[in-house]
């Protein structure tokens, strides 16, 4: 795929979506990396009812300890893997107060070392809450990038490595989120919705579909 056609895609999408963010409810940076955190094989909705409950209770990192562990846990039990998360959850609250002042740090080394945080989340928090033009490739950025020939990679490090290096400038900061829509409501996995695709005649894939 050629530099030319990246550009008409990604132009495409932006007015499609002038600004597009998250499908996660948040208000403050902690309020999106606790979302990210329980976000591990759940849908947003499902985290999103979560925080609903949570977040009027404790949204800081020191409420949350204060609210101990078997409270957190029990705000967010209708959440798959909700032991494990709420124990990561409680250990970068800890994190946060005693190394960060309270606050979410806003550099990848920083936000690595917190518990259940890794590349992909780290991105999201720095694309998002920061405005980073970083790109948090889970599996529908995968299959979107290699599936339309944007950036095809054998995995996930790869894939971001060359949208980094192939999306234009001027898209990066939101093509993450784009991309993440794209793959979640047309370009699905089983049977992609080509008939209703805004880049249908840019995209390389070989077996389109005629579905809406």
């Amino acid at each position: 795929m050629n530099a030319q056609k990246r550009h008409e895609i990604f132009a495409r999408l932006q007015a499609e979506n002038p600004h597009p963010t998250t499908e996660l409810n948040w208000n403050t940076p902690f309020e999106l990396l606790a979302a990210v955190l329980l976000s591990a094989q759940a849908t947003d909705v499902g985290v999103n009812k979560a925080t609903a409950r949570l977040y009027p209770v404790a949204n800081t990192p020191q409420a949350i300890i204060d609210l101990g562990i078997d409270e957190l846990k029990a705000h967010i039990k209708t959440i798959g893997l909700y032991n494990t998360k709420a124990e990561n959850l409680m250990k970068t609250c800890h994190i946060l107060v005693n190394q960060h002042g309270g606050e979410v740090p806003d550099t990848r080394q920083a936000l690595e070392a917190l518990p259940g945080v890794g590349r992909k989340t780290a991105n999201v928090i720095l694309n998002t809450a920061f405005g980073q033009p970083t790109m948090a490739v889970d599996t529908h950025i995968f299959r979107v990038s290699n599936r339309t020939g944007i950036a095809k990679g054998k995995d996930v490090v790869e894939v971001e490595q060359k949208l980094l290096r192939h999306v234009p400038k001027g898209f990066l900061h939101d093509a993450h989120h784009w991309l993440i829509l794209h793959g979640r409501y047309t370009c699905i996995a089983r049977k992609p919705r080509c008939g209703s695709c805004i880049i249908e005649d840019l995209c390389d894939y070989k077996d389109k579909t005629e579905l809406a």
